[in-house]
């Protein structure tokens, strides 16, 4: 099974691109390396990490932590999904 998890988080006004680099950092600190990840970024200097693991849905995986909360404007969302696979085909 594949279950792939979502980190996002919104940096504080004009931090976004430090927000991004100390998710790219975090993500290259992780204790095991996933099969695969992503870091994408959005409006209002939003920043999500995505991360590809072959294990259990309920498996203690390695996520990134919270940021310093001056680096936010709020909790960090999470969330954990299975791979189903392709959405065609």
């Amino acid at each position: 099974m594949t279950v792939a998890l979502m980190w996002e988080a919104r940096a504080t006004d004009g931090r976004g691109a430090e927000l991004l680099e100390w998710a790219r950092a975090r993500t290259a600190e992780l204790a095991r390396e996933p099969l695969r990840s992503e870091l994408l970024r959005a409006p209002q200097d939003r920043v999500l990490v995505l991360t590809w693991w072959e294990a259990a849905y309920d498996a203690e995986l390695p996520e990134l932590p919270e940021p310093d909360a001056a680096l936010i404007t709020r909790a960090v969302h999470r969330w954990r999904f299975e791979s189903l696979g392709p959405a065609s085909g």
